[in-house]
Order: C-alpha cells, then sequence, then structure tokens
C-alpha cells in the first residue's frame, strides 16, 4: 500500500466537498447561480473522482 497516495486522495477528496459547499454558500448572492453551481459542481466532481482514484491506486498498488 502506498500511504503517500491514499492520503493525498483523501485529501483531495475532502478539499472537493468543501469546495462545493463553499462556493454552495456563494451561489445565492451570483448573478446566475445555477450556472455558477453546474460549473462548480464539474470542476469539484472531476477533483473528487481524481482523488477516489488516487485513494483505489494506493490501496491496490504495493511499493517497490
Amino acid at each position: 500500500m502506498n500511504l503517500r497516495v491514499v492520503i493525498t486522495g483523501a485529501v483531495m477528496v475532502v478539499l472537493a466537498l468543501g469546495f462545493f459547499f463553499y462556493m454552495g454558500s456563494l451561489a445565492p448572492r451570483s448573478n446566475d447561480p445555477a450556472a455558477m453551481m453546474r460549473t462548480v459542481g464539474e470542476v469539484s466532481g472531476a477533483e473528487g473522482a481524481i482523488g477516489i482514484v488516487m485513494v483505489a491506486f494506493g490501496l491496490l498498488r504495493r511499493k517497490r
């Protein structure tokens, strides 16, 4: 198990969730909140997916 990759992936998932909820609190003040949250959802979803893949690879791969 590669612990550094697992920790980095977990931190990325937490940051993606934090970014999504923080920007959700700012959305009502936006000119177009639906478009803003669509973009924020795409970005945080991509970051979260990369983090999940990093966790999976870190747990499955063996350190050489």
